[in-house]
């Protein structure tokens, strides 16, 4: 097997760049997951290597196969690229069986009877659903529905799969057990995946790497770890998690070190910013980062505790001080008004 390799993609609706000359890599065996918010350019960018969609400059190829160059004018269609396919709809055929809706693309390509029912098989078999061959899609919830996409997907014995929101249509509870599911086939099958989702935590479970899109370029790729603990930019910071945003001014920046002035205080922290000294300067901190301290002391601003709310495994609480509000999660209820929130240094990325 080789790698997936989209280079310099770059595509257009008539004025709008969508894609500004992305690359990405899927190497064999891997799932790497598009992520960004809608209008980021991450499905633009799948149905471009499905070949729904057409680029204007840049290249995709896996090994020696081009899909499509711009410079040499190679496009081939959707059915020569030979991936398989999961929209988000599923897009299942209501009339037809699940083994007629996973065998319909074998019969178009005119596969024989005896191999379609070999690879069908498999392919059911594969995704737990080998009792279920003779049932409609009404006949199913919504978690089988999306196991019969992935198997059509999955007949072809495709070299790259193509996930398009595949659990996007289920209800929390059941998307939380499908990623697992999903994750553990990948894993065992041994499938190279290219996976669409806006959902943070479904791209950090199910990929090995992550490609955040903004506005049609990369921001930041790297394993699901190095997002979420060494964002590189305030939007993937920001992106990533569940976080408090401090707008304040930077009073102090030596190497990796930096201070911003909010509230009335000072607070060290991680420098990421490229601002001069009395320049604005953003503070980001996770909720699980924040903490609370006994009294005064360095990096800590006395709040008043504004809401608490019970979330189940644990609580969420609102503090206020001058307008601003920030979040923090403890293991119970508080009992007092005031409090000493504290954000520790090596949390604290000051962008």
């Amino acid at each position: 097997m080789a790698d997936l390799t989209i280079n310099d993609l770059a595509l257009r609706y008539g004025e709008n760049e969508i894609l500004k000359g992305v690359a990405v890599t899927v190497p064999p065996g891997k799932v790497v997951a598009l992520l960004g918010p809608s209008g980021s350019g991450k499905t633009t960018l799948l149905r471009a290597v499905a070949g729904l969609e057409k680029p204007h400059r840049g290249s995709i190829h896996i090994g020696e196969k081009v899909f499509f160059d711009a410079d040499k004018k190679i496009d081939l269609p959707p059915e020569a690229r030979g991936l398989g396919l999961v929209f988000q709809s599923y897009a299942l055929w209501p009339h037809r069986t699940v083994f007629d809706n996973v065998a319909y693309g074998l019969k178009l390509r005119g596969a024989s009877d005896a191999a379609i029912k070999m690879r069908v098989g498999k392919a059911l078999a594969q995704i737990g659903l080998a009792d279920l061959a003779g049932r409609y899609p009404h006949q199913m919830s919504g978690g089988q529905q999306q196991r019969v996409a992935l198997a059509r997907a999955l007949v072809y014995e495709p070299p790259v799969i193509l996930l398009d929101e595949p659990l996007s249509n289920l209800d929390a509870k059941l998307r939380e057990e499908a990623r697992a599911w999903l994750r553990q086939l990948i894993v065992s099958l041994g499938l190279s995946a290219l996976l669409v989702t806006h959902d943070q935590i479904e791209a950090m479970a199910i990929a090995d790497s992550i490609t955040l899109l903004n506005a049609g370029v990369i921001e930041q790729e790297g394993r699901p770890t190095d997002l979420y603990q060494e964002p590189a930019t305030l939007f993937a910071a920001e992106f990533m998690g569940n976080n408090n945003r401090l707008e304040g001014t930077l009073a102090e920046k030596a190497d990796k070190r930096a201070v911003i002035e909010v509230m009335g205080a000072k607070l060290a922290g991680i420098a990421r910013t490229d601002a001069a000294i009395g320049e604005k300067a953003t503070g980001v901190i996770r909720l699980e980062k924040v903490m609370l301290g006994g009294g005064p002391g360095p990096n800590r601003i006395q709040m008043t505790l504004k809401t608490q709310m019970y979330i189940g495994e644990r609580w969420e609480l609102i503090f206020v001080k001058d307008a601003v509000s920030v979040r923090a999660y403890t293991s119970g209820p508080l009992k007092h008004e005031f409090y000493h929130v504290e954000f520790p240094p090596s949390a604290l990325w000051i962008f």
